[in-house]
């Protein structure tokens, strides 16, 4: 019986595992967000952002939908406060951010 369980987990663990993985375009923006972004925002599931006013990004789908800030990534982000610096990005990159912002919902 012991044996028929772990089987069990095991098949299970190996087909939710590939699920779990994130895709080239999601480690990509997750890099592209780790290496621009997070010094300000949080840009994982828990931590609060460093800087307080700065949103983390898990609550951003509530303010716009994710699809929504495309335009704005490729025109150049501009916020009210100084402490934001403008990002355009390319094509390939509002992909990929948009794509980790996605596994944030």
């Amino acid at each position: 019986m012991l044996r028929f369980t772990l089987r069990q987990a095991f098949v299970t663990l190996m087909l939710t595992a590939p699920a779990l993985a994130a895709s080239p375009a999601e480690q990509r923006g997750k890099t592209f967000a780790l290496t621009n972004c997070a010094r300000c925002h949080s840009i994982d599931q828990v931590t609060p952002s460093p800087l307080q006013i700065a949103p983390p990004f898990r609550t951003l789908h509530k303010r716009y939908p994710i699809e929504s800030l495309a335009e704005a990534l490729a025109e150049g982000i501009v916020t009210g406060h100084p402490t934001m610096p403008e990002f355009r990005l390319e094509p390939d990159q509002i992909n990929d951010l948009l794509s980790f912002l996605k596994t944030l919902e």
